[in-house]
């Protein structure tokens, strides 16, 4: 990534994002003003490659990126890269002739993707999803209910993850075109935190998708292989909210009368800080570690099979959940620097602890990322299924 790609970012975050917290964080319209101004500097969709009129940037660079646009707002930043998910499946996964088709115009358009694959009963037991695939001659015929897409609405296409109706025990992905008839958004949820974001609940009602649209290899795989990048900058936004609380009380502190001084002068508050600090510094480096691993695998002229064989890095899951609780860490800590007014609306400070908790819940809770490291990574290799 160029110098003067980040230094665009910053200047975006501070002319479209900064002061705008209070507006961010209602029920509203998604801001689409703010993303057509992101398109305008040339790097929405920045991932993917050039080949197909992308900026083939890294995951490491995204690293930076998404770091730079959750100072501004996780709601926001979540918008503008979730797509990753999708896109990744289909740029290993998809024909040549799906990728012309669909990221091609996704790189000129700075335009969007879903990836539904959540339900209301199975929940993170994605093996037990009720949507079902038919096949009926050269067409796929898919009906079934997802539960929280986010970006289902506006987007181009959705990669729907579902249940072979000929063999019960094979999943397939699917791209979607999102004006197929059949698709319908039942609703936006009201989510508490990250609110610039948009996820909703979809109905698929019989769609009809050439053959040609389901991409290889089973469904299940190719989505546990798409969420290494989306977890990871999921993580990234907790670094981008815990810096930007820590200058939070960084400005509150300068004012705040505290004994004979300011709290800035409180050993204890700059013990916090430090502390703080720490941990900040901390999650950076785990996460361009665990961006650079990424990096690593998509380098490979053989990407696809050896992902197909990887799966889940380790280091995408050990990211995700470090950032998660030490983003929570600095989220209650900063709270309680600001007294009974971190207990209010009238400071950031319940907006940035409501955004960070979204990154230990989503694309797999604590629990569940916990369960899937002792099982691939903790357990010896002879024993493990």
């Amino acid at each position: 990534m160029k110098p003067e790609d980040l230094k665009a970012v910053r200047a975006f975050v501070k002319e479209h994002l900064d002061g705008r917290h209070a507006e961010f964080d209602t029920f509203q319209d998604k801001p689409a003003d703010v993303y057509e101004k992101f398109r305008e500097t040339g790097l929405a969709n920045w991932w993917l490659p050039e080949e197909l009129g992308g900026r083939g940037l890294s995951l490491a660079d995204g690293v930076e990126i998404v770091n730079e646009l959750a100072y501004g707002d996780a709601g926001v930043a979540f918008t503008l890269f979730i797509s990753v998910l999708g896109t990744s499946m289909v740029q290993l996964y998809g024909s040549e002739e799906l990728k012309k088709r669909y990221l091609a115009p996704m790189a000129e358009r700075g335009s969007f993707c879903a990836t539904p694959g959540s339900e209301r009963v199975a929940g993170s037991e994605l093996g037990k999803i009720d949507t079902l695939v038919a096949v009926d001659g050269d067409e796929l015929v898919i009906t079934g209910e997802k539960f929280i897409s986010t970006n289902s609405d506006f987007a181009d296409f959705l990669v729907v993850v579902g249940r072979s109706a000929e063999d019960p025990e094979v999943h397939h992905a699917v791209l979607v075109p999102r004006d197929t008839p059949g698709i319908e958004v039942v609703k936006r949820w009201n989510v508490i935190g990250v609110r610039a974001s948009y996820s909703y609940q979809v109905s698929l009602k019989g769609c009809r998708v050439p053959v040609a649209n389901r991409l290889e290899g089973s469904g299940l795989r190719l989505l546990e292989i798409g969420l290494n990048a989306s977890r990871i900058l999921i993580a990234t936004t907790g670094l981008g909210i815990a810096r930007r609380i820590r200058d939070l009380c960084m400005t509150y502190a300068k004012t705040k009368p505290l004994r004979d001084g300011t709290l800035l002068e409180n050993p204890v508050f700059a013990a916090k800080l430090g502390q703080m600090e720490m941990q900040i510094d901390v999650m950076k480096s785990h996460l361009l570690r665990a961006a650079r691993d990424y990096d690593a695998v998509m380098a490979n002229p053989n990407a696809a099979d050896l992902w197909h064989r990887q799966g889940t890095l380790k280091s995408a899951l050990t990211a995700k959940m470090f950032c998660g609780q030490a983003g929570w860490d600095v989220a209650s800590v900063g709270s309680e620097m600001f007294g009974g007014l971190g207990y209010t609306d009238e400071s950031p400070i319940g907006k940035l602890m409501r955004d960070m908790r979204y990154i230990s819940i989503v694309e797999g809770g604590d629990d569940v990322l916990r369960d899937l490291v002792f099982s691939r990574y903790v357990i010896p290799v002879p024993r493990r299924t």
